[in-house]
């Protein structure tokens, strides 16, 4: 597991069964880097790792989520042969090194635990498309958000262009994109990018009581499963593949100790004790997101 206590730009706290993700640059508005991309990789791989983590909560230190990349580098921030380090290599797709939003985004919609989005303050740029992957997106009523690539002159990041479609619909994600504006919280809201807008001071608490739900609530294999299915079987050519593969998910699952716990449980009137390990389940569905093979990166 990672040394999640050598994290620098964020925090990686669990209680309760749930992970809670803070990117703490608080002075800089938890602006992006180098440094905080590769942690937070960290903190996923630490999640999936631990069997006590059942759920993931991502949110910012202080008043933002995340403005967005860090721009002290001026002029040559998105210049990627200026901001290329030695012993910084994420892997390259076609000779080019990887977006490092995109590198984020891909390690949490591989997640095996469902991850929750609680969006405290501004979430600009790769701020808002690190929040794309997860299942649920809270809002704080002091949130506000900004896919402001085309007013850098540059594009979308963190396979946003994949992402941000199937949560919000084409023509409502092209007008963001398009104008590349800043807009509140009641705009994200009307437009589903989150699920709910709540006062500043109900959103940890809010985003943990979902947390708890799940946690506490459910089979962590389930939940496992189901999260996969749901963000695999979005391209799915037709609903047959999906058919074929819950088929041999339900057939495996159905003889498993968590199928006969949540029956009897339910029959008895009690809270249900799960005991199957999710890394022994996940084969049932298939790896997702999955990279060509000449787009991998170096193994470790």
């Amino acid at each position: 597991m990672p040394d999640v206590s050598s994290f620098t730009e964020i925090r990686y706290e669990v209680a309760d069964r749930i992970a809670t993700i803070t990117l703490h640059r608080p002075d800089r508005l938890n602006a992006f880097t180098l440094t905080m991309c590769r942690e937070l990789v960290a903190a996923a791989d630490a999640a999936d790792a631990d069997d006590d983590v059942r759920v993931v909560i991502l949110t910012g230190e202080g008043r933002g989520f995340c403005a967005g990349a860090d721009l002290e580098k001026g002029a040559a921030t998105f210049d990627e042969d200026a901001n290329r380090e030695p012993g910084d290599d994420l892997g390259s797709i076609g000779g080019v090194a990887r977006d490092w939003g995109g590198v984020v985004t891909l390690r949490f919609a591989a997640l095996r635990k469902p991850l929750i989005a609680a969006v405290n303050g501004v979430a600009v740029g790769v701020g808002a498309t690190m929040t794309l992957p997860a299942d649920v997106r809270i809002a704080s009523e002091a949130a506000r958000f900004g896919f402001v690539f085309a007013r850098r002159g540059i594009v979308y990041d963190g396979a946003a262009s994949w992402f941000l479609p199937r949560v919000v619909g084409v023509s409502q994600a092209s007008e963001w994109v398009l104008t590349g504006r800043v807009f509140d919280s009641a705009e994200a809201l009307a437009g589903r990018l989150v699920s709910r807008v709540v006062p500043a001071d109900e959103l940890l608490p809010t985003a943990r009581a979902l947390a708890a739900e799940i946690a506490e609530n459910t089979s962590g294999v389930s939940v496992a499963l189901c999260r996969r299915l749901t963000w695999s079987m979005l391209d799915a050519p037709s609903p047959w593949e999906a058919h074929r593969i819950e088929t041999a998910a339900l057939a495996a699952t159905g003889k498993g100790p968590d199928a006969a716990e949540g029956v009897m449980s339910f029959l008895e009137k009690r809270p249900a004790a799960f005991s199957a390990r999710v890394a022994e389940w996940d084969h049932l569905v298939p790896d997702w997101p999955v990279p060509p093979a000449d787009h991998r990166p170096p193994a470790g």
